[in-house]
């Protein structure tokens, strides 16, 4: 069974963004061990904190990383994939029972040298997209690698 963390910062606040969650975690629960980590975002009140902000947030973010983890964050300029490349993906990934990090940054994104440390980067998209519907859909895919992986029909 894959271990898979999301580490994010802010917690999902509408009550759809929840229900969408709680749905996609339990039918992930019979592929995967998941956790989800909520860190709190770093206030600031201008965009001229933005680099102090990340910088903070990065610190936070190293804290809940476990050593020996496959870490991937999300990120703007990171590597798309199709649903088929991403299951591939992560099924090579965890071909020795790795452990994989997922990490969702605040609204000023992941500071730079913390992205220097990930594993990789992937982007869902190149739109942009709010915080928490990023949780849920990386979470759909996450469920739909899985099913792509053990030939379910889920994904034609």
């Amino acid at each position: 069974m894959m271990k898979i963390t999301l580490i994010t910062l802010g917690k999902l606040k509408e009550s759809y963004w929840k229900a969408a969650e709680k749905e996609y975690l339990k039918r992930l629960s019979i592929y995967a061990k998941l956790e989800i980590i909520e860190l709190k975002e770093i206030p600031f009140s201008h965009i001229s904190q933005t680099d102090a902000v990340r910088k903070k947030e990065a610190e936070q973010l190293q804290k809940h990383i476990p050593k020996n983890a496959t870490v991937i964050a999300l990120h703007e300029q990171g590597k798309t994939h199709t649903s088929k490349a991403f299951a591939d993906f992560l099924e090579g990934q965890t071909t020795h029972g790795e452990h994989i990090v997922f990490v969702l940054g605040g609204p000023l994104g992941l500071d730079r040298n913390f992205l220097n440390t990930t594993t990789h980067q992937l982007s869902l998209s190149s739109l942009t997209f709010p915080h928490q519907m990023v949780r849920t859909i990386l979470l759909e895919q996450l469920y739909r690698a899985h099913t792509i992986i053990s030939g379910k029909q889920y994904h034609y």
